[in-house]
């Protein structure tokens, strides 16, 4: 623990001036957190994340290894960052462009984002949705939707606990209603979600 503080830093970190660090957080091996940027309380920052200026991380986010998060990006509470994803945030990048306009990304409490997966700026990925590893994320994505491939399709849902959710317990115009087996949840996803799923995975399969 870093004296007089209620957070770990381990010493190899670089954390510049002005980042704020919630109580309980930890921050490991060869971390990089710039300046202006706000981290919530209870967080794991793995080995070698890059932290962009600005980036704003709620409360119990775990990010694994080799994780970079740029400026532009929201991850709200209790979201999941599997190892080596990365998020970009200019939709036409140039090294030697002076037109760099920084693109809002959006992850919403409780979504799990996997390992090497790519989240293109400017996409909301939505309450405890499941982005599945090595996916390229170019859309919004539902809340508890899974989305998969390159570029990333809806291809089903998942719970709060985030297994798979198979069991249709009912349906109408507006919302279908998910039994999960695996902790007896009940969700409710849209029926204008559940609609675009049944067409991502025909083009899939």
């Amino acid at each position: 623990m870093m004296k007089g503080k209620k957070y770990f830093i381990h010493p190899t970190a670089i954390v510049e001036e002005n980042v704020e660090i919630g109580e309980g957080t930890r921050i490991w091996h060869f971390v990089h957190i710039r300046s202006g940027a706000k981290i919530g309380k209870k967080c794991n920052i793995g080995k070698d994340v890059y932290i962009d200026t600005e980036v704003k991380i709620g409360d119990y986010v775990k990010i694994q290894n080799g994780v970079s998060i740029y400026k532009g990006v929201t991850l709200e509470d209790k979201v999941f960052i599997g190892p080596y994803a990365v998020f970009t945030n200019d939709l036409y990048p140039r090294a030697f462009s002076e037109e760099w306009e920084i693109v809002p990304t959006l992850v919403r409490e409780g979504a799990s984002i996997g390992a090497n997966a790519t989240i293109v700026c400017g996409v909301t990925i939505g309450k405890y949705a499941m982005v599945a590893a090595g996916a390229v994320v170019t859309k919004d994505v539902p809340n508890h939707g899974l989305v998969m491939g390159n570029p990333a399709r809806l291809v089903g849902f998942v719970c709060y606990c985030g297994h798979p959710l198979k069991e249709i317990t009912g349906m109408d115009d507006e919302v279908v209603y998910y039994y999960c087996k695996h902790c007896s949840s009940k969700v409710v996803i849209k029926r204008i979600d559940y609609n675009k799923m049944l067409r991502d995975s025909k083009r899939i399969s």
